[in-house]
């Protein structure tokens, strides 16, 4: 009896150094252009060449302006990093993504929208969010540069093996819960480190209700947790959202790619190292409070007091509500917020930006409120123009910015203010994530949709 993670782990086994790692071949592999350029000017110390280019794909998300693409990135480092993407894909021939390409975009929302990621697969990136992947039933994991260096020369890498967990979600999420709020929700219960050491497979009705976009959202923060990465077994809706895109199988490929598929799930009685359930029933519209994703509660409850936190986490708690200049045992709606921010590879596709603009249609952003609205690459932006949401956020007075990976991090032009309080839909809320002496709210779009219009956090 094999977990999911077993048999595709077991599968792509090439050697097992004794008491030491294994050697893991890899499917697909994604870079950007900020966790590369060290790995390539270390294949050309060496006169390498990239072992099998057809599996790496590159985009240039991290450092972009989301304004006036068209014209020369204005940051110099930003500009020297993208122009060295573009010319490492050139040197080694790899296929390139860069600004203005129809399908630019951020690396975990354009692998899985063009058909890259696939069930079954071995995937890794320069970027821990790489998890994201592991919603189709995936092996999917960040590695440092020198990993990516390792992958572009063998096709393979060094990892020990993980223990396995699954996460059972049982019963059916309430009205306006949506897969952020899953995760933020279960983050809180875990803890930041509560998975550690752990690849996590979810499961359970809510999970198999869950759209594939909802899947790469609560799989995008597994990593959030402490987990190596997270997954969920392929079904028919992960076959449904696969058929038909431009890398996926086509003809009898295809029909060859879908029997294997169809026999990546847990068998039963398979043993997982750690199981825990969550009831799904009981999970409300979150967002978060403190530093990082794991501080966390309902948007109409309350932060924790002094008492509710054991003595040894205390002193950071205090330090945590001090930074956001909250109190303990506060209630957080009505507060007033300057930021919103939709996007990020968390929750910058399509479903996404149709909640956001379902919320506020014939309704209008508040005066006190900067929004960023970021599709998460061209192919969403072209999306939401054709079904005419980019109409309704213009008439409820937002404005649509270009692809990249924005707000969600402070390496492009788009950064929160210090001391001003950002509501984002990304996933990390740690002290100046989003610029020095930012404030973070974590939110689905739901909510961050609620405080855009009404100028505060809003229950939805």
């Amino acid at each position: 009896m094999k977990t999911l993670f077993d048999k595709i782990w077991d599968a792509h086994v090439v050697t097992t150094i004794k008491d030491g790692p294994t050697q893991l071949y890899i499917d697909r592999h994604f870079c950007h252009e900020v966790t590369s350029p060290q790995a390539f000017s270390g294949l050309r110390a060496r006169g390498l060449k990239v072992l099998r280019p057809e599996r790496t794909t590159l985009t240039a998300d991290h450092n972009i302006p989301t304004v006036g693409q068209d014209k020369p990135i204005s940051d110099d480092t930003s500009r020297f990093q993208v122009e060295t993407l573009e010319k490492n894909a050139r040197d080694f021939g790899l296929t390139y993504y860069g600004l203005n390409h129809s399908k630019n975009g951020i690396v975990h929302v354009i692998g899985p929208e063009n058909g890259y990621t696939q069930p079954g697969m071995t995937i890794v990136c320069g970027d821990s969010h790489t998890s994201t992947h592991g919603a189709f039933g995936a092996i999917a994991f960040g590695i440092g540069t020198s990993e990516v260096e390792m992958v572009l020369a063998s096709q393979c890498v060094l990892q020990s093996r993980p223990k396995t967990m699954r996460i059972h979600f049982e019963g059916r999420l309430a009205e306006n819960v949506g897969a952020k709020d899953m995760a933020l929700y279960m983050i809180s219960k875990m803890t930041t480190g509560g998975a550690t050491g752990y690849f996590v497979e979810y499961a359970g009705e809510a999970v198999r209700n869950l759209t594939m976009e909802q899947r790469m959202t609560l799989c995008n923060m597994s990593i959030e947790m402490g987990a190596r990465g997270g997954m969920v077994a392929p079904d028919e809706i992960t076959f449904a959202y696969l058929k038909g895109r431009e890398y996926a199988p086509k003809g009898e490929r295809w029909e060859e790619a879908l029997a294997y598929w169809k026999t990546l799930r847990s068998d039963d009685g398979a043993r997982f190292d750690k199981e825990i359930t969550f009831n799904a029933a009981e999970i409300r519209p979150m967002i978060t409070y403190g530093t990082n994703p794991g501080m966390a509660i309902p948007v109409d409850g309350s932060i924790p007091t002094l008492d509710d936190i054991e003595e040894a986490g205390r002193g950071s708690f205090r330090r945590s509500l001090h930074y956001m200049n909250f109190a303990p045992g506060e209630k957080l709606v009505g507060k007033p917020i300057d930021y919103v921010f939709l996007g990020s590879c968390t929750n910058g596709r399509i479903e996404d930006f149709r909640v956001f603009a379902n919320y506020v249609k014939g309704k209008r952003k508040a005066d006190n409120v900067t929004a960023w609205l970021v599709p998460g690459s061209w192919q969403v932006r072209e999306q939401i123009e054709e079904e005419g949401l980019d109409e309704i956020l213009r008439e409820a007075g937002f404005e649509l910015r270009q692809p990249g990976c924005s707000a969600c991090l402070a390496m492009n032009e788009d950064k929160v203010p210090a001391g001003k309080y950002a509501v984002s839909t990304s996933n990390r809320n740690f002290e100046g994530r989003q610029g020095p002496g930012s404030r973070t709210i974590l939110a689905g779009p739901l909510v961050a949709a609620a405080a855009a219009v009404n100028g505060k956090i809003t229950a939805p």
